[in-house]
């Protein structure tokens, strides 16, 4: 499982844990949880540094839009 697997996986589960976070995942873990980018990348690259490290932030509900 890559880091999009495992985002796309436990994508229900993050949104209900993490609204309005950055999070980082390597390989198929949760590996740094945060408020900003360069503070979520700077956490997982000190753990695992040499490995593909992906960014992502988890909206809040009142940022998601459903009307297109």
């Amino acid at each position: 499982m890559d880091n999009v697997d495992y985002f796309l996986k436990h994508s229900g589960e993050l949104s209900r844990k993490y609204p309005g976070k950055y999070i980082a995942i390597v390989g198929n873990k949760l590996v740094a949880i945060g408020d900003n980018n360069k503070e979520v990348f700077l956490k997982a690259k000190r753990k695992f540094s040499g490995k593909i490290i992906s960014i992502s932030y988890i909206p809040r509900k009142d940022e998601i839009t459903t009307k297109f």
